[in-house]
């Protein structure tokens, strides 16, 4: 029924090319932004779960918890 009303709609088809465009450029800039990004802020950033400083703050069942 959908594919019925789809198909005989006049124009839907550029809603498709845009969704496709948008994805693509979303993922290109996400690449583009990886490569680009401060190796520094990477490092931090993988590192910030395994950071003992963030638990008590994070979390407040352990917030009386001596670190």
């Amino acid at each position: 029924m959908i594919s019925d009303i789809l198909s005989t709609t006049e124009g839907v088809s550029i809603y498709a090319i845009i969704a496709l465009l948008s994805f693509v450029l979303l993922f290109l800039g996400v690449i583009v932004w990886t490569f680009k990004a401060d190796k520094n802020y990477i490092t931090k950033m993988e590192n910030l779960p395994l950071n003992s400083e963030n638990i008590s703050i994070n979390n407040p069942e352990n917030s009386n918890e001596i670190l």
